[in-house]
């Protein structure tokens, strides 16, 4: 199939599958006349794209886990030696939401800290008293 229907089958722009080639996550086959050819085996590999893009990766690492991964139902299933690299990506993750909570908790101390006129009222926002 060409891009176009692979697009239509997946639901993600040919722009973005173009993307995915050049980032080294999907392999078209070309033709002589240097079309992108893709199988079956591309669409799935654009929906474990997908789901592993949904579950933070980037791409760089999806293109070390993608050749590691199955499906097996509508789960992605990964490698016994890949599940170390995964609680590692994991253990990062964790480490940015503590680091946005700080400074989230950090932002609060200053928008409490605006003279009540300045803070706007709203449901997200207490009146002021």
């Amino acid at each position: 199939m060409r891009i176009g229907e692979l697009a239509r089958r997946t639901g993600v722009s040919e722009r973005l599958l173009r993307y995915y080639e050049e980032q080294g996550l999907l392999r078209p086959e070309r033709t002589p006349s240097g079309y992108r050819r893709y199988s079956d085996a591309d669409v799935a590999a654009v929906r474990r794209i997908r789901t592993l893009l949904a579950a933070g990766l980037s791409t760089s690492t999806i293109a070390r886990v993608l050749p590691c991964v199955c499906d097996v139902g509508e789960r992605l299933v990964p490698c016994g030696g890949l599940v170390a690299e995964l609680r590692a990506e994991r253990e990062r993750m964790d480490r940015q939401i503590e680091e946005l909570v700080r400074s989230r908790r950090l932002l609060d101390e200053v928008i409490d800290a605006a003279p009540p006129e300045a803070r706007p009222r709203g449901a997200d926002w207490p009146a002021a008293s």
